[in-house]
């Protein structure tokens, strides 16, 4: 579910279209929403200062208004702005005397402000020394990778947002520049945030060693409390780093055990679809698919799972799909119209899958007239 950002991992497949399912094949993110950066934020505005807090007044039932002691002009018409001016807002904004803020701004007759972000020196450092949006990602990115644990929780944050919103084919570039012993730690550590253990899988899988495969699946085995957050990216990261063994303890461990949760199922299957789009042949596509008919016993997403064997153009299980068509879990609405999906894009393969899929559409015709020529609407 990812386009072009790392947060998204597989596209959106056109089957998608008539499948109504309670599952929907939407944007995985496995890091988060797309976000604006703080480097967005600088480039952006028209002026960005670094301010003090000086005074503020807090009428009942008014907006009130806020006093800032300009520090230092960031970016901004220096004509306008000076060191030591007083900015006032119509807004208040509790602090006390000393405390740093960052102000940007919106340059019309005169500049607008908009919320004051408190900030500390370091913060402050970390923005101005930021590279330039104009710099290809992976050189900015060699920048960020050095704060995703900051001690200053809006530098991390920030940070983690750079990745967050970066193509994985520009992380891969940076591999050479990370850290595995730290990002080791990082993703060993049962305090680290939930939403960073799916990047920090996805960046050890890029550098990382046997051992750290072995305590990445020991982690993707742990039981899980809750709903297991950032486990897919942890998966794909694991199979990038494993390869086939991988996918083979994988499969051993999630998929082939009826008692594990759908939530831990489905993390598996982004992971699977995850090394599909970029893996790179790091898992062949035949392997991957195994994988993926081993989830057809699942009801709770086996219409998912025959919508990614129809884009992955895996006919093998055509003909089991059309017996199972209308019996027991098959029989729900959203799964039946899976199948019929599925048919339709078989009729356009080559060769002998479409001449079987095609003598199945009929059989389907008549007897789901309506459900095979509301799918053709969306698909033909």
């Amino acid at each position: 579910m990812m386009h072009r950002r790392l947060i998204a991992v597989v596209g959106v497949f056109v089957m998608a279209l008539c499948l109504t399912s309670s599952h929907r094949i939407s944007a995985c993110e496995y890091c988060g929403g797309p976000r604006q950066t703080l480097s967005e934020e600088f480039a952006n505005a028209d002026a960005v200062v670094l301010v003090q807090w000086k005074a503020g007044r807090a009428p009942a039932g008014m907006l009130g208004n806020t006093t800032f002691s300009v520090i230092e002009i960031a970016r901004g018409p220096k004509d306008v702005l000076k060191k030591d001016d007083q900015i006032k807002i119509t807004q208040y904004r509790a602090g006390k005397k000393g405390d740093l803020f960052l102000l940007f701004g919106t340059q019309d007759k005169e500049i607008e402000w908009n919320n004051p972000l408190e900030v500390s020196e370091t913060t402050y450092q970390y923005i101005a020394q930021a590279p330039s949006l104009k710099l290809p990602t992976p050189k900015r990115l060699e920048y960020f990778v050095k704060f995703l644990e900051s001690s200053d929780q809006l530098v991390s944050n920030d940070a983690f947002g750079e990745f967050a919103n970066a193509p994985y084919e520009d992380i891969v570039q940076i591999k050479h520049k990370l850290d595995r012993v730290k990002i080791g730690k990082w993703l060993a550590d049962p305090d680290t945030l939930p939403n960073r253990l799916a990047l920090y899988g996805l960046l050890l899988g890029l550098c990382g060693n046997d051992d750290d495969a072995r305590m990445m699946l020991a982690k993707i085995n742990q039981p899980a409390a809750g709903f297991p957050f950032g486990l897919d990216g942890l998966i794909s990261g694991y199979l990038v780093l494993a390869g086939e063994k991988g996918l083979d303890a994988i499969d051993a461990s999630k998929l082939q055990n009826k008692q594990v949760e759908i939530s831990e199922i489905y993390a598996v299957m982004q992971g699977v679809r995850f090394l599909w789009s970029y893996g790179n042949g790091r898992i062949s596509q035949d392997r991957l698919r195994q994988s993926m008919r081993g989830l057809l016993d699942r009801s709770e997403i086996v219409d998912l799972v025959i919508a990614d064997l129809a884009r992955w153009e895996d006919w093998s299980v055509m003909d089991r799909l059309m017996k199972s068509y209308g019996q027991g879990d098959y029989a729900q609405p959203a799964v039946k119209r899976a199948i019929v999906c599925y048919m339709l894009v078989a009729a356009k393969a080559n060769g002998q899958p479409a001449e079987q899929a095609k003598a199945n559409l009929a059989k389907l015709r008549q007897q789901d007239p309506a459900l095979v020529k509301s799918a053709e609407r969306y698909l033909l």
